[in-house]
Parts: structure tokens; sequence; C-alpha cells
């Protein structure tokens, strides 16, 4: 038996994105608009197959062949007279559904691989019946030989992405090690290149290591082109070692991204959009960076846009340096409703962030007052979709220019529908409470983490000029009483610095904001929480923390010691921290539940929040923000791996406690999104069924018009780097 955490079960729920209403009200300038950032957004979405596994793009196709010539309700018969009971047939139905969510065959929260819960001779079986397999025999076997023993394989090294010898990333070729990628982020910084949209490459030359850097890019020349003054292209020679950066990285489908945006720039609703899009078209043909922050600058000045989009190389989350971005794009329209909340909590910022536990000289010199809107999501291309986005990652343009909030309704308003039956380690008295508030105290607490957490905090610098945006004689850290001594030099980033802990710490530091301020009454009263309603919200939000931090062992791999989830470490830290805290906060019993099985049951004090919980968010927060403020590493590194350590002693056996959620896991849901057509002078909506049917059904349908060129040349992208994994 395959354990259950590799596959995923046949009950997955799979609910579709209803954006109907919301592209109903757009005018026919603002669809096309969208219809043409949602074709730009789909292709550059399938960079992470490339980005994902060696073996995601191959499966891909496969899957896109068959279901081409059939759909899933066509598929069925097939399958039942090649011997594929109807169970069989649905688990088929759901890993195709899975790669096309996950955008591979690795989970995209938890990073864990997932292969197809049939055997593999039934699946051969289906494959070979299929009508595309009929119409072109030698094509279809040699693609599924070259990709059916990595789609089922669960080697050690296999089960979960990761460098080196703890698992697989495409990011870097399968010789790279941990230090490798340390020397070349080291040569990225000398030469002022950022790594968001690089692979990395290693090669043996006469004896000698040999590392290619490649640019995402249009353009495959590697001298300066039309439109470029010079190249950052060539070879280098850097700490005893050969460095060469080249372009061409996905080189088609950043072509197509690239087209597509210039055509929705016919449609922009205004000089800024205009720019921002030539820019982004600009950094996807040349493989820059620089061009797409200039890009994202315009972005920031593009203040209240009826439809809002973001697209780009921009979380670097399952890169396990922490350095490059996966592709995402997303276009939606704008909730004024909601919106009208999150612009109170913006208007209100500058009263709430003397209230953070930190002094006023860790923290921005000004607040800039950044947009934020509740989208109901049109297009979210990626490998999944988050709640909320605070973007740009760019450290320098957050810290002087700005930033936007996004908070996702119409994703809130499913991901988060809770059945009791489902409701694990929460006593019974606690979980109708849970299930009435857990909504509305995830709004508070996703608005008070992408605004205020994510947006505050101040970066302790001095310029490549030798200039520091801060007085050296009179900043002192509060957690010695010394002057500090330590800080961002040069092009020195807080990725950079903080690599393999920095999005995790940074997810733990804007969590504890959100549980820090929703204990202030005139923030529940922005989202419309007064009284006892009030004080629900806030338990139901610091209970949802605990029982977050306990659900996140399923991300944890114990073999090699490490959390494949950067949100989910953040939580299990917090409830660490809570637990330390001590004074019966928070109670964690580990019992046998009523079918016989081991259980356990987290509780949380709420007279004790106000007192007990904040003094120990408080202190926490202020810690976290000063090793990050002075770029202090090992201390951030001794803090953070401290109380994200997994262990079988102490109070709690965490290790045990794993086993438990493991065997109690809920899958999570997956999102169909509709397709946009053009039909004369129109744009037309095409939405689909909320299951795996209706998911299938709209990957195949959206890329219909080119779709044998487009399987090509992700073959060939496959083929040309494929050796350097196997």
């Amino acid at each position: 038996m395959v354990d259950s955490q590799y596959y995923l079960p046949n009950d997955i729920g799979v609910s579709a994105l209803d954006c109907t209403e919301a592209f109903r009200l757009l005018s026919n300038k603002e669809k096309m608009y969208s219809h043409y950032l949602s074709r730009a957004a789909w292709y550059g979405g399938l960079a992470v197959l490339l980005q994902t596994s060696p073996e995601s793009a191959k499966i891909f196709v496969l899957l896109q062949k068959i279901f081409r010539k059939q759909t899933p309700a066509q598929l069925e018969q097939v399958a039942t007279t090649a011997g594929l009971s109807p169970e069989e047939y649905q688990a088929f139905l759901v890993y195709a559904a899975g790669l096309y969510a996950n955008m591979g065959n690795y989970k995209s929260f938890g990073d864990t691989k997932f292969i197809p819960n049939l055997p593999k001779d039934k699946l051969k079986a289906l494959v070979k019946a299929s009508q595309a397999f009929q119409d072109q025999p030698a094509e279809m076997e040699a693609l599924w030989d070259s990709c059916s023993c990595l789609l089922f394989s669960l080697e050690d090294r296999q089960k979960q992405l990761g460098l080196g010898d703890k698992g697989i990333t495409t990011y870097f070729s399968g010789n790279c090690s941990l230090e490798d990628a340390e020397l070349a982020q080291r040569f990225l910084d000398s030469k002022k290149l950022s790594a968001y949209n690089t692979r990395l490459f290693k090669r043996e030359k006469e004896g000698k290591a040999c590392y290619e850097v490649r640019l995402a890019s249009a353009v495959q020349k590697d001298c300066a082109v039309e439109g470029e003054c010079e190249t950052s292209c060539g070879s280098f020679s850097f700490e005893d070692k050969e460095f060469t950066v080249k372009r061409g990285d996905y080189a088609p489908l950043m072509e197509k991204v690239s087209f597509y945006l210039q055509k929705a720039q016919a449609y922009a609703a205004n000089e800024n959009q205009r720019k921002m899009l030539e820019e982004y078209a600009r950094s996807f043909t040349l493989g820059s960076v620089d061009a797409h922050k200039e890009g994202s600058r315009y972005w920031i000045k593009d203040k209240g846009p009826i439809v809002e989009s973001y697209i780009g190389f921009i979380e670097s989350y399952r890169d396990p340096f922490g350095s490059r971005g996966e592709f995402e794009g997303f276009i939606a329209v704008v909730n004024k409703a909601m919106s009208e909340r999150f612009s109170k909590l913006v208007s209100s910022a500058e009263v709430l962030l003397p209230e953070l536990p930190w002094p006023k000289e860790f923290e921005k010199d000004t607040f800039l007052k950044p947009d934020f809107t509740s989208l109901d999501v049109l297009t979210f291309a990626g490998s999944g979709i988050p709640a909320g986005i605070n973007i740009p990652n760019y450290d320098d343009i957050r810290q002087s220019e700005g930033f936007k909030n996004v908070s996702l309704g119409n994703v809130l308003s499913v991901a988060y529908a809770t059945q009791k039956e489902k409701l694990t380690f929460l006593q019974e008295e606690d979980k109708d409470l849970f299930i009435k508030w857990k909504g509305p105290s995830f709004e508070v607490q996703v608005g008070l983490h992408e605004l205020l957490g994510h947006g505050s905090g101040k970066l302790l610098v001095q310029d490549d000029e030798g200039k520091f945006n801060f007085d050296k004689s009179k900043v002192t850290n509060p957690e010695t009483g010394e002057p500090v001594t330590s800080w961002y030099r040069g092009s020195e980033t807080w990725d950079s610095k903080f690599s393999t802990i920095a999005s995790s710490y940074e997810e733990c530091r804007a969590e504890c904001v959100g549980l820090y301020l929703c204990l202030i009454k005139k923030v529940l009263s922005i989202f419309g929480n007064e009284g006892q309603d009030a004080e629900d919200v806030v338990y139901i939000n610091w209970l949802s923390m605990v029982r977050a931090g306990l659900l996140g062992l399923e991300f944890y791999t114990p073999e090699s010691k490490s959390w494949r989830q950067a949100h989910m470490q953040a939580r299990f830290v917090i409830l660490r921290v809570l637990l330390e805290a001590g004074e019966g906060l928070v109670g964690l019993e580990e019992l046998t539940g009523p079918d016989g099985k081991p259980d356990a049951q987290i509780t949380l004090d709420r007279s004790k929040i106000h007192t007990v919980g904040k003094d120990a968010i408080h202190r926490f927060l202020c810690k976290l923000q000063v090793l990050k403020a002075t770029a202090d590493v090992e201390g951030g590194r001794a803090l953070y791996d401290g109380y994200s350590t997994v262990s079988e002693g102490g109070p709690h056996n965490f290790m045990r406690l794993r086993e438990t959620v493991l065997l109690r896991k809920e899958a999570r849901k997956m999102f169909v999104q509709a397709n946009t057509n053009i039909n004369g002078d129109s744009v037309e909506l095409k939405e689909y069924e909320g299951s795996a049917a209706g998911l299938i059904c709209s990957f195949t349908e959206r890329f219909q018009d080119d779709a044998e060129k487009l399987e090509a040349d992700l073959l060939d992208l496959c083929k040309k780097d494929f050796p350097c994994w196997c």
C-alpha cells in the first residue's frame, strides 16, 4: 500500500471559482483587457511545469493529448473496457485534475509528490486504449515510456522537492548542492543580477565545475539586442570558477506571454497600465528583472483599477534556496463593497503601526499608503491560488516606493468553507463557533497579515556609496540595549541574506502581526465586528492559528528534518511560542478518538489571550523584526530553527503527533477556473462544473488554438535539459 500522503483521494474537494457577476459588470474594453492578460498568464503559467520536476511537462502533454481527443465522459467507456473499475477511473481523473491544478506532480502546498492511485498496468491499459494512442501509436508509446517510471516512482529523493539529496528541484541541475547555490548567489550579487528569473546548471569541464545561469526570456541571443544598451550575458571567472550567463529559458512560452501583453496594451485604461505592460513585455522578451521592476513601479501607481493584475516570476517559496521566483499571473475584478473595508484599514494604518512592539527606528520612515482591494479572481495561473497577496517582492521598491495588497474574495469564500464532521482536533463546544466565525476571522487576519504584516518594518541599509538609511550613532538594539552592529550592504536583500528561511520567517512575522493587532477593538470594528461578536472573532482567529500549527506537522519531512511549506512552518512556530508561554493559555493533549485510533485535542483559554498570549507574541514579534532589520542571519536562524524543531522529547511528542495529523488529514481543495474567448467584437466567459472532469475540460479547451505546437515546444524544452536530472 502506498502511503496516502502520496496520492489525492477520490473525494477531494473541487470547487468552481465564481466570477460571472464580476465579469458581466465589465465594459467590453475591460473584458478585452482581461482576456489578453489571461492568455499571457496561462501561457506563462506553463513554465511552472518546467520549474517543478523533470517529468511534469511530459505528463501534462500526455494528458492533454488524451483529453483533446476524448472528454472525461467519453473516455469513461474506454476505461471500463480496458478493465478499470469506476473507482480506478475516478482516481485517474483526480490525478489529472491534480496535475493541472498544481501545474506539476508535486503539491503546490507542501511540495510532496503525488502519484495516481491506481495500478500502473491499469493506467497503461487506459493510455493504450485511448483514441490519442490509436491515432498516433508510436508517438504516444514514446511519450508514455519517457515519463511512466517517474510518474509512479516514490524513491526517497523523489518524494518531495528539495536541493541535493533532500529532494527534487528543477531550479538547479541535479548535481547542485547548497554550497553551489550559495556560490551562485554570491556571483549574482557581484553582478547585481537578481535570481528571480534564473535557473542554475552545473557541468564539469576538464575536471573543473562550470556554472550556467539561465535567464527566462523569449530572446535566445546572448549579445545585446534591440531595446537594450548592454547585455548581462557572457562568461565570467568568479572565485576560481567559470560562470556563463545565458538567455532563452522557457523561450517559446515567454514569447507567448510578451505577445499577449502587447495585445492587452491596446485596451489599457490609462498610461500607467500601458507603460506597465510595455515594461513587463520587455522583461519577458529580454530576461530583464530591472524591466519587471520598472513595470512594477507603474503597477503601484495604477491606483484603484477596475481590472487588477500582476504577472512574473514572483514567489520564492518553492526554490529550496529561497531566491528564485515561480511564475504566476493573476487577473481579477475589484469587489467594491469588500474593498471599502480594506481602504478603511489602510486609512488607519498610521495609527496602528505604532502599536507594533518594536521601536520607531525599526519602522519605515513613512508609511506609503498602498491600494488594498478585495478581488474576484478571473484567472490565476501558477501552481496554486493564495487567499491574499502583498507585492511586489522587491525590497528596494517596497521600502521606498510602496506596494499593493489584494485579498482574493471568491477564493476565500470557497477555500475555507468547512464541514463540522471534518473539523479535527477541536473540542465539540468550539466547532460550531469555529464554523460560524472562521470566514470573518480569516478576513481580518488576511487584511492585517498583508497590509501591516508584510507592509511593516524597516530594513537597515548601507548603500553602495556608503550612505545609511538610519542614524548609526542613535539606533540601539532593543534586545541587547547596545548600538546595532549589522545591516544590509549594497545589493544584499532579505531573500539573498536569509535565503532558505526567508519565506517562512517573513510569513511568521506577518502572521504574528495579524494575531497582535486583531486584539485592537478599532480593527475589529472596521470589519463590522462589535461586542461579543468581536471577542468571538479574536478567539477563533487565535484558535485557528494554534490548530493550523498542529496541522502544519503534515508538511514536515522527518528524514531530511526539513519543512516543505513556508506558511505551515510559520504556524507551527507560533504554536510552539504560545505553548511555551504556559499559564494554561494553550493545551495540546493526545487521546484516542471515537474510532479507536490516535487523536489529539487543542484548547485555548480565551480569558488569557489579551494577557499571556499578547505578551508572548509581543516579545517574539519584536525579536523577529529586529533580527530581520539588522540582517542578523545567525541570530535569526538560531531563533527560527529552534522553534521549527520537531522533536520527540519534552512535554509534547511532535513526531508522534505528526503521525496522528497524517492519519486524520483532509486534502486541500482544487479550483476550476473559467476561460475567456473572443467572439466577433465581444468576449465570452465559459465556466465549468466544480469537479475533476470540469477542471480537466477547462485545461484542454484553454490551449486548443495551438495545442500541437505548444505540446511540441514543451517536449523540446523538457528534452533539452532532461539529462541534467538523470
